[in-house]
């Protein structure tokens, strides 16, 4: 699949969807300078860090995040 003869989205076939997601994370993988972290990402994990610190939030674990997501959505 080259980006010429790349289809809609909604007329691919599951494998050409996963095909397209794994060039697409494999091109994105590589490191570039030309990757700049926008600010207001920094802005955001900035404020997370010190609520962190704070102790006005925690991190929890995975499985944990796992547990509450699926209890929210049941």
């Amino acid at each position: 699949m080259t980006v010429k003869t790349i289809p809609a989205i909604e007329d691919m076939t599951g494998a050409q969807r996963i095909e397209l997601m794994e060039e697409l994370w494999k091109a994105m993988s590589q490191p570039r300078e030309e990757y700049e972290v926008p600010e207001r990402h920094k802005r955001i994990l900035k404020e997370r860090r010190a609520a962190v610190e704070c102790g006005e939030i925690e991190y929890i674990d995975w499985d944990e995040a796992k547990r509450q997501i699926r209890s929210q959505i049941k």
